[in-house]
């Protein structure tokens, strides 16, 4: 089992923007990290699930561990709606990030993942860690 922790950090929202995941693999830790100028924390959040499902092997089994529930959920509840509902969310406004969840979507459906949602700021030290990683890529 894969376990990949991801975060997105934004300076102002929007602002200047980081994502991070470290990917926990055979006992092997990788961590990867980006940043984007005039984006928004949930799209970093959003940014960091897919960077780090592109790094692993298709048909894995994953386990995904976000701070973000709008992550979480958007991706275990709320996208079948908007699918059905022509990307509307059921208030008939246009679904915000719309071409990330597609991708996330894509990918989603080609691994066998366990989404987890964990406090951000606890007692967890890998989301502890990647939250710290998030807000360096942001910051650069």
């Amino acid at each position: 089992m894969i376990k990949i922790y991801t975060d997105g950090s934004c300076i102002g929202n929007p602002g200047n923007g980081g994502w991070a995941a470290i990917i926990i693999e055979d006992g092997k830790k990788t961590q990867i990290k980006g940043n984007k100028k005039k984006t928004t924390n949930n799209q970093m959040e959003l940014l960091a699930t897919i960077k780090a499902l592109n790094k692993v092997t298709r048909g894995s089994k994953v386990q995904i561990f976000t701070d973000s529930k709008y992550v979480k959920l958007g991706i275990t509840e709320w996208i079948h709606n908007w699918k059905k509902n022509g990307w509307k969310t059921a208030n008939k406004q246009q679904v915000k990030n719309k071409e990330l969840w597609i991708k996330l979507d894509l990918l989603n459906n080609k691994f066998e993942i366990n989404w987890n949602w964990v406090k951000a700021h606890s007692t967890d030290k890998l989301n502890n860690e990647v939250d710290l990683l998030a807000r360096e890529a942001a910051n650069l």
